[in-house]
């Protein structure tokens, strides 16, 4: 059997603040302790559990720096004390000796600046549940508190309460009005792309979405020795609905963009062998033993990375048994790749991350067949943390948002918009 379907997301905060926290509602409401300090110092730590199965868990941990001063190198401590061990990590290098956990910055995130937050993850084992944070982080030897200066023996009087930042710009509205902190951000990359991509390629997920009439059909490149059920088959094409609905769901409505929203549909899957795919229906299309770049491979007469034209005369079953992306599920492997062909990550990392609100890896690669870039030599001003910028972001932001925007703002006109 391959790596069991995880049973539930779970996510607890670890922020462990003498003063009391407040959760009111979801984005309601956030709660910011003042304190006075002439040197502030301070982290959080955001500890989830994103997927677990018997003997084993994924964990994915934030850390924000609170304090006013930059940290490079960060180094992020805790303790399991019932019998958890440290599997493999991303984005970071982390060890474990006795109890004692110790996660480092690797060159792309080793430096935490102020109010900047870096996201890792690891696998581990346990052997009962794992759905306890630890009790207590320290980030360059000072605990986590979740408040900033000395940590207070009372309770601080100065509590104010600030409403969480609505994006400008939703539904229904067709002028180019990005807030006024993500102008010169936005602009410079723009300019990026323009020096970066040739203007006349013809095959970004918005030439394919365009083409189909908003529909991206996939096919699975089960790239493991593992197998797959029929549930984690269904649960895989649920998901990558699911997460196309976070990009573009505030599309919607926005600048002449057509869609409500772009309906997502596995049709095929390519294996080594028909017993790795345990079931015997006809839902999809099934693709064995045709390998190319050492991993199975879907039928090329049916691909649109093959037929750009859009016409697939030797597909079998024709034009609604094509696929526009593969999703390239490889065995052991440790981050991502993405274009317009589709996404590549580890199996086990998507398939245990199933129960996870937002696959950070594969919406980082929809990014990229969507046209955008990587942030690796480079930041636009007065932007630390978002999901196109690995490392940085666990999840779609305000600014990742206004890329995407930004893109159909200047590729609309191929479309006749």
């Amino acid at each position: 059997m391959g790596p069991a379907l995880p049973s539930r997301r779970r996510r607890l905060r670890a922020a462990i603040a003498a003063a009391a926290a407040a959760v009111v509602g979801a984005g309601a409401t956030a709660f910011t302790v003042m304190t006075a300090s002439a040197a502030i110092t301070g982290c959080d730590v955001d500890y989830q559990i994103t997927a677990q199965w018997p003997g084993g868990f994924n964990a994915e941990v934030a850390i924000t720096n609170l304090g006013d001063t930059p940290l490079d190198p960060w180094k992020l401590e805790w303790d399991f004390t019932d019998g958890r061990r440290l599997g493999n990590a991303w984005n970071t290098e982390a060890t474990q000796s006795g109890t004692r956990v110790s996660a480092t910055g690797v060159d792309h995130n080793r430096r935490l600046s102020t109010d900047a937050t870096v996201t890792f993850g690891f696998t581990g084992t346990a052997s009962g549940t794992a759905d306890s944070a630890p009790k207590a982080f320290w980030l360059n030897g000072e605990r986590c508190t979740g408040d900033t200066g000395p940590a207070p023996s009372d309770p601080p009087a100065n509590v104010t309460a600030s409403p969480t930042e609505t994006p400008t710009g939703g539904p229904d509205q067709n002028e180019w009005n990005p807030p006024a902190h993500l102008v010169q951000p936005l602009n410079e990359v723009w300019d990026h792309v323009e020096d970066t991509y040739p203007p006349n390629f013809r095959n970004y997920g918005w030439d394919q979405v365009m083409a189909t009439g908003g529909t991206v059909n996939y096919c699975v490149r089960w790239d493991s020795r593992n197998s797959v059920s029929a549930q984690t088959r269904d649960a895989i094409e649920a998901k990558l609905q699911q997460q196309y609905d976070l990009w573009f769901g505030q599309m919607a409505g926005w600048n002449d963009w057509p869609f409500q929203e772009i309906d997502v549909n596995v049709v095929g899957w390519a294996a080594y062998d028909r017993s790795l795919l345990q079931w015997n229906d006809d839902s999809v299309d099934v693709y064995i033993g045709d390998i190319r770049e050492d991993a199975p491979q879907c039928s090329e007469d049916c691909g649109r990375f093959f037929h750009q034209d859009g016409n697939y005369p030797h597909c079998p079953g024709g034009y609604d048994h094509h696929y526009d992306q593969s999703l390239w599920l490889t065995q052991g492997m440790g981050g991502g790749a993405g274009g317009d062909w589709g996404q590549r990550m580890g199996q086990e990392y998507f398939v245990n991350s199933l129960n996870s609100a937002q696959v950070t890896i594969y919406l980082h690669e929809v990014g990229h067949t969507f046209g955008l870039d990587d942030f690796y030599d480079w930041t636009p001003t007065g932007q630390c943390c978002f999901i196109m910028k690995a490392g940085s972001s666990s999840t779609i932001t305000e600014f990742d948002h206004w890329m995407l925007r930004d893109w159909w703002r200047h590729i609309k006109s191929r479309y006749g918009h």
